[in-house]
């Protein structure tokens, strides 16, 4: 249960970062500050979502779980890149009524986004919260 516990702190942690690089962008791409809350509050909820999946996943798969955290980090950031940025794709295009808004948006996404999502990884790993104690005491490859 305490992994539950710090997935879920996981998630909106990453989901406040995330969310505020998405309306940013959005606002700068589209000039107007109203689409970029409304991409950036509407991945609240999906992101966060699929965000939580993307880390019980993850949990359970065993590759790089004790040797190789830095290659397991960057395989997380990769495959959550790549969910992410589908999702502000097809949000983005849908809300801004423009595809190539949606592809800007994603395309820029996918530099600030994976260098954050990073520092992110790295950041949590080196957090105990969540951990049970029989691991506080070994590298934790929760993540």
């Amino acid at each position: 249960m305490s992994s539950h516990k710090r997935h879920i702190a996981k998630t909106i942690t990453w989901r406040i970062v995330g969310t505020i690089d998405t309306i940013l962008l959005s606002w700068l791409i589209t000039g107007n500050a109203l689409t970029g809350l409304k991409i950036g509050g509407t991945e609240l909820v999906t992101k966060m979502i699929l965000y939580y999946l993307h880390e019980r996943a993850w949990f359970n798969l065993r590759v790089f779980k004790t040797n190789g955290a830095q290659v397991r980090h960057i395989l997380k950031t990769f495959t959550w890149r790549f969910i992410g940025t589908m999702d502000t794709v097809i949000l983005a295009w849908l809300i801004s009524g423009n595809a190539e808004f949606g592809l800007s948006i994603g395309g820029l996404e996918l530099i600030t986004k994976m260098i954050l999502y990073y520092l992110h990884e790295r950041t949590w790993y080196k957090i105990k919260f969540g951990l049970e104690s029989k691991n506080r005491t070994q590298p934790h490859a929760d993540h």
